[in-house]
């Protein structure tokens, strides 16, 4: 990085956006660290701006500028979080269905400008050196490319270390703002997630490497591992559930080929409890996507342990995991990506991790996905499956035999109209 004498100009939230013209593609920082004062400014200017595109993926907290009539603005969502979700489904907004690990080739290519970056940064050190925080995923590639940066400076943004240290000489206009950071509390685990957290545990051998999210699975699982050693973490999420076990020495990183000793993660989500230990914390690495997801690495790693969810998977094991039918719920993110590295991985093990049925008790276990429903994971990619009842490798098998390996491991309520199905298709 070559550093300059530039100093950016100290400037209010309304004096920041003031300088986004029409016309304007504008990327906005995610997560955690989604700049809230300027989206908030940024919505206030509808009656004075046209054609504003703005990119990001998950964003927390409120999306005003998607609720106004008229609008000028147009959300191209790299994933769906749930203050976007209805606006994809009215047309207020667009998905772009990419693979987390992809995004910042996106971002670098010629063919897609960003015109603004709006982040929230740390405090600069002494060296004058913010960090991304717990947001560095895609925000790299977004502030290199950016031809105008806009940074939040807030004294609650952890200053996490890799790749996402920014000199304040890349920033042009740096707003002062102390307001949370948007914090997620920890989820509380459910019978059915504590007995699937079990079976789970029961394949995690000594000297794994976990990739894991947030959630009431994730939580589960950890739960279960104060007996394991040598644990290593490279995931593209790092959360509260991991702490446990780091601290108590469950999690050394010691056997990863890959940052060996270090934590590698992309972008942080968890509570007030995470963001004290990732501030300034040398156990963690915090690498852009390109780098954390990117299959030909994560398989550098020992046994790569690659727990995932989805939404429903269909007798075959065909994974759908972002969309409900035609309504697009959530991304692709990096399961993929990370399905295809344990996989690939010396030992590894691709597992999906369902609950057997809906809140509303229909089952996840499907005899075909809901028409219109995309294909997450594809069939050939996947292997273990586990419910509250049980596990299931589908790696190898055929046809057949996976729908009936599954429906074993459905709720006993759904199995007799599942091999009714499984008859009918297959004979």
């Amino acid at each position: 990085m070559k550093i300059s004498q530039r100093r950016p100009i100290t400037v209010t939230a309304a004096e920041a956006v003031s300088y986004i013209e029409s016309n304007s593609r504008v990327f906005i920082h995610g997560a955690m660290m989604t700049p809230g004062i300027l989206v908030e400014a940024l919505s206030k200017r509808e009656s004075e701006l046209h054609d504003i595109e703005l990119v990001c993926i998950h964003t927390d907290g409120p999306a005003p500028y998607l609720s106004q009539s008229a609008s000028p603005f147009f959300h191209r969502a790299l994933f769906c979080g749930k203050n976007v979700r209805n606006h994809v489904a009215s047309g207020n907004a667009d998905y772009v269905p990419i693979f987390l690990s992809d995004v910042p080739r996106l971002f670098r290519s010629p063919d897609f400008k960003i015109d603004v970056a709006l982040l929230t940064v740390s405090l600069p050190d002494a060296h004058g050196y913010c960090s991304l925080s717990c947001s560095v995923d895609v925000s790299v590639a977004a502030l290199e490319q950016a031809r105008m940066v806009v940074a939040v400076v807030n004294p609650n943004a952890p200053r996490t270390l890799g790749d996402g240290l920014v000199h304040v000489s890349q920033i042009d206009y740096l707003v002062e703002d102390s307001s949370p950071l948007w914090l997620h509390d920890v989820a509380q685990i459910t019978p059915e997630e504590r007995a699937i957290g079990k079976q789970i545990a029961a394949l995690i051998e000594d000297g794994s490497t976990l990739q894991l999210g947030i959630g009431g699975v994730p939580n589960a699982v950890l739960a279960e591992l104060n007996s394991h050693k040598r644990l290593g973490v490279h995931t593209e999420m790092f959360s509260d559930g991991i702490i446990d076990l780091v601290e108590s020495g469950v999690i050394t990183n010691e056997e990863k080929r890959v940052l060996p000793h270090r934590i590698v993660s992309s972008f942080v989500m968890g509570s007030e409890r995470v963001r004290k230990f990732v501030d300034n914390n040398p156990i963690l690495a915090m690498k852009e996507s390109a780098y954390s997801n990117d299959t030909s690495i994560i398989r550098k790693n020992p046994k790569v342990i690659a727990i995932n969810s989805c939404i429903e998977i269909d007798l075959t094991g065909q994974i759908c995991a972002d969309s409900i039918g035609t309504q697009q719920y959530s991304g692709v993110g990096g399961q993929m990506d990370f399905m295809r590295g344990a996989s690939l991985s010396e030992g590894g093990k691709p597992i999906i991790a369902i609950s057997s049925t809906t809140s509303k008790g229909l089952s996840k276990i499907v005899p075909t996905l809901k028409p219109g429903a995309s294909v997450t994971s594809t069939r050939a990619h996947i292997s273990y499956i586990v419910t509250e009842y049980g596990t299931f490798n589908c790696f190898g098998k055929s046809l057949r035999e996976r729908a009936k390996g599954l429906i074993s491991i459905a709720h006993p309520d759904h199995r007799e109209a599942l091999q009714r199905a499984a008859h009918e298709r297959f004979g």
